[in-house]
């Protein structure tokens, strides 16, 4: 995803790939000359911990704070351009007696910012947080109970919270498209079903949707994991084109960048971020090998200045790369260190930025909304 009207920056590879590391010995200097930007009002306002960038990472390269899905930790993080904790979830409260909140895999801030919803896909739950409470104030799915009944989900993922209200989910495993009515526990409208089957006839049916993103002209682009498709679709479920992401064998959250030009991350090792044209163009691909190499990166979302900020699940790691350079000049996260202090990340599987940056309300505002 990414602001209306973003230039397309890159045609080619640029000089190959750099890490961070690398970077940073060539010029220590780089983050100190590079101060980030104020952190804004509000819930993230304060830092609990931090900073906790890898050496040369600039701050400056994001606009706002970053929301994590710490997955192998069981908890949502915000953390700013400096690398500081400035929100958690669940907290150091805890949550009520009774209550779960496992392997968040991604989470998105709602259009007006004041609640996050988070995908629990591996428990088979989405979750509506409220940021300032620091409580769940909805749920949809029965925690631990995969199933396609009323409130039931299986491998839900990439669930948005579109300007009407609804809830807008992908549920893998039922090959389906749900819309979900905060409050209501019977979706409001499904796009396939697992009776449909498993295959790519959209809107009848879905190959395993891993991802349904909002576009700047009121459509939808859709992913599906068989056969390696992406799919746009209207409002009113029509389909008005699909296309294969080029080269990729696992395809994961594909979104827009700007009119004609869509991104990819594929969930392989080693992983790449492909950004390309329906007709199969490639404008850019970051595949960089060895030492350097992404492990099951699930999501790449470019940013306002033309950097893509990317989650490198298995590498532990968010990062920000510039395509110009195919350099790393932001890094949340040792690579391929697993932890739970600050600095350290447990296979972190989804991104998005704080209120007011979000690029997913930059294209929510303007998107149509399925009817229930």
């Amino acid at each position: 995803m990414a602001l209306p009207l973003l230039a397309l920056w890159i045609a080619s590879h640029g000089s190959g790939p750099a890490s961070v590391a690398g970077r940073a010995r060539r010029d220590p200097g780089l983050a100190a000359r590079h101060p980030a930007p104020p952190t804004p009002p509000g819930p993230f306002s304060r830092a609990l911990t931090g900073p906790h960038l890898q050496p040369g990472s600039n701050p400056r390269v994001l606009p706002g704070p970053v929301l994590i899905a710490d997955s192998g930790n069981n908890r949502l993080l915000v953390v700013s351009p400096r690398g500081q904790i400035l929100w958690e979830f669940p907290g150091p409260r805890g949550l009520p007696a009774g209550q779960t909140f496992l392997r968040p895999d991604d989470a998105f801030f709602s259009p007006n910012g004041r609640q996050i919803v988070a995908t629990e896909e591996t428990d088979a739950v989405i979750s509506l947080i409220d940021v300032a409470q620091h409580r769940i104030v909805f749920r949809y799915g029965t925690p631990g109970v995969p199933g396609a009944g009323p409130n039931q989900l299986a491998n839900p993922d990439d669930a948005q919270q579109l300007p009407n209200g609804l809830i807008f989910t992908a549920d893998i495993l039922n090959c389906r498209l749900l819309l979900i009515v905060p409050g209501s526990h019977t979706p409001a409208r499904a796009f396939g079903s697992v009776a449909a089957g498993c295959l790519h006839a959209p809107p009848r049916s879905w190959g395993s949707p891993n991802g349904v993103f909002p576009m700047t002209n009121g459509d939808f682009v859709v992913t599906e994991i068989n056969g390696d498709w992406a799919d746009i679709m209207t409002p009113g479920s029509r389909i008005v084109a699909t296309f294969h992401p080029p080269q990729v064998l696992y395809p994961s959250d594909t979104n827009q960048v700007r009119p004609g030009v869509f991104i990819t991350a594929d969930y392989s090792s080693p992983g790449q971020v492909v950004m390309y044209t329906p007709a199969g163009r490639v404008l850019w691909r970051y595949q960089p090998v060895g030492a350097a190499a992404l492990n099951h990166p699930s999501l790449a979302l470019p940013l306002p200045n033309g950097d893509v900020l990317i989650n490198d699940d298995w590498n532990d790691r968010v990062i920000v790369v510039d395509p110009r350079t195919n350099r790393v000049v932001w890094q949340y996260g040792v690579t391929g260190q697993p932890g739970s202090t600050p600095g350290l990340l447990d296979i972190p599987d989804g991104v998005d930025l704080a209120p007011p940056y979000s690029l997913d309300l930059a294209h929510a505002a303007q998107t149509g909304s399925p009817r229930a």
